[in-house]
């Protein structure tokens, strides 16, 4: 809190009573949910109770479109900032997306290893799928280059053809870029259509409980309370493959580079807490870039490739993207050819971008991936939507450690790491009155 009035003048917000806090309010529509579904099937799987996850799931999609096109089109513009600062952006960008790739490939390789999906048995409504059965068939055509070129903008974002949008966003992204100063006033007005969105799907989210609760009250009504064994091992598996990348990938940069993974835990705990309260990793930006310049990293380089990398590297997104996809496929029984899960890989790196600072982002790039692999998928968010809030966390968690261990791999590279105050620093406790002087002096 002290940090907050350092560096605001004003003092922080008191908290929330507990009955308040979206969290709690979703975990009790969920528990509501299943005894609802365990005790009253009959009035679970009735069609009003349906039409509660169904509609949330419609809202959600509504901002699909234009989010992908604001984040994608603002990632590639901001890219020029990048520029000025030669080659520490270049190398910045570079080590994002290999080790976003990283992320990508394991959460597909777990995903199709421990298939957790299968036997749920459930299938989606015929009449909700049938206009996605159409759009899978349509890209299936020997026209597909085609179908990715769209008539019109316009068209595209009514129909809301992701990968249509896609490609106008990037190329879009680059003739704003090309344009410098110029564009400028353009790029900050498309920043703040971003933002706007942004709060409408934080209005959306008042919503998520009574969602929730519909979602989770259909599922086990329809598919009886041996369905929480698979959603269970859904979140498993998630914590599982988060913690294996940052153990396992993290944990190998971290030693390429000179220090323990685990000692770099401890030493940005605090925000971690932070992070693990909110479910935004952005909420302790200014704390873990104060706590990585005392590190020994160069500030130039924090002040790059932090922000930075909350649009490029969201390694617990990526992860959760890959196995929610195969999860969801698993469950509906479609079969994903190598193709569609190559295209999970190009897909999610660009949907991914620009959604870890909002709760509840990370969903709507689900929601971006599945249109595009296939279709068909879509109506099945309904089965992971419940759960999503309890993945959220650890997806935050996750993309906030990724980004600092970039930000000192990146200081490594550049020459200008202090290593002896970094081993320094990670042997020892920090004063947390430290950084809320570093922060506001810095």
């Amino acid at each position: 809190m002290a940090a907050v009035i350092a560096t605001t003048g004003v003092p922080a917000p008191a908290a929330k009573p507990w009955y308040k806090i979206l969290y709690v309010q979703v975990l009790i529509a969920i528990l509501l949910g299943v005894v609802v579904g365990s005790f009253f099937p009959n009035i679970a799987t009735n069609d009003w109770i349906k039409a509660l996850g169904d509609g949330f799931i419609k809202l959600i999609k509504m901002v699909i479109a234009p989010i992908i096109f604001c984040t994608v089109v603002s990632g590639i513009a901001h890219i020029q900032d990048a520029r000025k600062v030669g080659r520490v952006g270049v190398k910045a960008l570079i080590y994002f997306e290999i080790v976003s790739s990283f992320a990508l490939i394991l959460g597909l390789v777990m995903g199709n290893l421990f298939q957790v999906g299968h036997g749920l048995a459930t299938k989606p409504d015929a009449a909700a799928v049938a206009t996605y059965v159409k759009q899978a068939e349509a890209q299936k055509s020997v026209d597909f280059v085609l179908n990715i070129i769209p008539d019109s903008v316009v068209g595209a974002l009514a129909r809301g053809d992701i990968l249509q949008v896609l490609l106008f966003a990037i190329l879009f992204g680059f003739a704003l870029m090309a344009l410098g100063e110029r564009g400028h006033r353009l790029r900050d007005i498309i920043d703040d259509t971003s933002h706007a969105i942004f709060g409408v799907i934080a209005i959306v989210m008042k919503a998520a409980p009574i969602g929730a609760f519909g979602a989770m009250a259909y599922t086990i009504g329809k598919f009886g309370p041996a369905a929480l064994g698979n959603l269970v091992s859904l979140i498993v598996l998630f914590y599982a493959t988060a913690a294996l990348f940052v153990v396992g990938v993290l944990g190998l940069i971290a030693r390429f580079v000179g220090f323990n993974i685990f000692k770099f835990i401890a030493y940005i705990k605090d925000e971690l807490l932070i992070v693990l309260g909110t479910s935004s990793s952005e909420s302790a930006l200014p704390q873990l870039m104060a706590k990585l310049e005392r590190l020994g990293c160069s500030k130039s380089v924090v002040g790059l490739v932090v922000p930075t990398g909350y649009s490029f590297n969201l390694d617990g997104t990526n992860i959760y993207m890959t196995l929610a996809t195969l999860f969801i496929a698993q469950a509906l029984g479609v079969d994903l050819t190598f193709t569609q899960q190559l295209t999970i890989l190009a897909v999610a790196m660009l949907t991914s971008k620009g959604a870890s600072g909002v709760t509840g982002a990370g969903f709507i790039t689900l929601a971006a991936t599945l249109t595009v692999v296939n279709p068909a998928l879509v109506p099945g968010m309904a089965i992971v939507f419940s759960i999503d809030k309890f993945m959220s966390e650890v997806r935050a968690l996750t993309n906030i450690t990724g980004n600092g261990v970039a930000a000192v791999f990146v200081s490594w590279w550049e020459g200008e790491l202090d290593h002896d105050r970094m081993h320094a620093n990670l042997n020892k406790t920090i004063d947390p009155s430290d950084v809320e002087t570093a922060i506001t002096t810095g």
